[in-house]
């Protein structure tokens, strides 16, 4: 972390430490009329497998967030608002020898200060390709896996985290890469990697929201302070995903315990001030808060119906 030349003891600006997403989306949810504060999946201990063989013989599965790209399923683009109708409800998989189109339109992202251009920076699958190229894993698992993105802990405990643990067994996974995006994604990949761990597969968690991550007491995390949606490295820059993914890999390798994090000394920018507009309600006048709490409430209904008719 840079110092600042203001400060005359040399201390880095107060919003350079990691932004506080429970405290920061408690806040907006109570401005917006969400009275009830939601409860994050909190653990004071972690289940820790070690690899069970060298990386370099080991098979490594992808979990990701992101959501395959659907046309008709509205504007998924870079920069598309908030669309609730791409969500999905169940884990699915995909061939990772394919190309694949994977979108976070249906995710709550930073939109204000990245711009979701460049897949790369949320699912690191050709990196894990180029690595297991030259070596440094044995292979990449056949099938990478989607988590979806669930509100309800017990629905990501008892459903999709078997679900996904099942699937990785069943491709005879040594090891998991897990990269989330929003405020929940992080707390879906980190109960998720609770539970493969606890079944004897190694992880390593990816992500940018650290107290989340740490709230729930992963056995590996790899903590980027970048922006919500960039977990896997800073867009359209190969040699900060590459660097991502390989520290990642080092962390699986080298931890000594669970609750192991990392801080990748990567910094998005020398002004933190992207910090401070994330879902800020004190930012946002009145008019724009009611808006905002239109805009969920039938968000909501559009996922209410299509997980309805999918489950």
């Amino acid at each position: 972390m840079t110092a600042s030349t203001d400060d005359p003891l040399g201390f880095a600006p107060e919003d350079a430490a990691p932004l506080a997403y429970m405290a920061r989306t408690r806040d907006y949810y109570q401005a917006i009329g969400y009275e009830t504060p939601y409860r994050w999946a909190h653990y004071t201990t972690a289940p820790f497998q070690p690899l069970r063989r060298p990386l370099a013989q080991s098979r490594v599965a992808l979990v990701t967030t992101a959501a395959p790209y659907d046309p008709a399923k509205g504007d998924q683009g870079p920069g598309a608002a908030y669309n609730g109708g791409a969500k999905f409800y169940a884990v699915y998989d995909g061939d990772t020898s394919q190309s694949h189109d994977l979108r976070i339109s249906h995710i709550a992202y930073d939109r204000t200060h990245t711009s979701a251009t460049d897949s790369n920076t949320w699912f690191p699958l050709p990196q894990l390709l180029r690595l297991a190229g030259e070596g440094r894993i044995g292979a990449v698992g056949p099938r990478f896996f989607g988590a979806p993105t669930n509100r309800s802990q017990r629905v990501t405990i008892e459903t999709d985290a078997p679900e996904i643990l099942a699937r990785c067994r069943a491709d005879e996974i040594d090891a998991v890469v897990l990269v989330p995006n929003c405020p929940v994604c992080h707390q879906t990949v980190s109960l998720v990697a609770r539970h493969l761990e606890a079944n004897g597969i190694a992880t390593i968690v990816m992500g940018c929201a650290k107290d989340i991550v740490e709230h729930a007491a992963v056995p590996r995390f790899l903590f980027s302070d970048f922006p919500l949606g960039n977990s896997a490295g800073k867009p359209h820059d190969s040699a900060s995903q590459a660097f991502t993914l390989e520290l990642a890999l080092d962390v699986l390798e080298s931890s000594p315990a669970g609750r192991t994090t990392v801080q990748s000394p990567l910094q998005w920018s020398d002004d933190h001030s992207w910090k401070r507009d994330y879902s800020n309600p004190a930012l946002l006048a009145p008019e724009e808060l009611a808006r905002r709490r239109a805009e969920f409430d039938a968000q909501k209904a559009i996922a209410r119906g299509i997980r309805e008719t999918t489950t």
